[in-house]
């Protein structure tokens, strides 16, 4: 989706992802299991909401990127 990225979180991420790996690619954060939830979930799709926050908006993802470098730097 557009203005959206990846988390930059990586340890989140991977946790995220052992997630979609257990569920066979289906929203870690839903219960039901159908097409509805095969990732990226339709809601994420259609409404642009990532509920388990893998997907994240630009502007929220350029924060993150900003605080992680700052705390680097330290």
């Amino acid at each position: 989706m557009k203005n959206y990225r990846i988390n930059p979180d990586k340890k989140y991420v991977s946790a995220i992802i052992e997630g979609l790996i257990k569920k066979d690619g289906h929203c870690p954060c839903r219960v039901n299991v159908d097409d509805t939830t095969l990732c990226p979930c339709d809601e994420f799709v259609n409404d642009g909401i990532c509920k388990c926050k893998l997907y994240i908006p630009m502007e929220e993802a350029l924060k993150k990127l900003e605080k992680m470098k700052e705390k680097e730097e330290k």
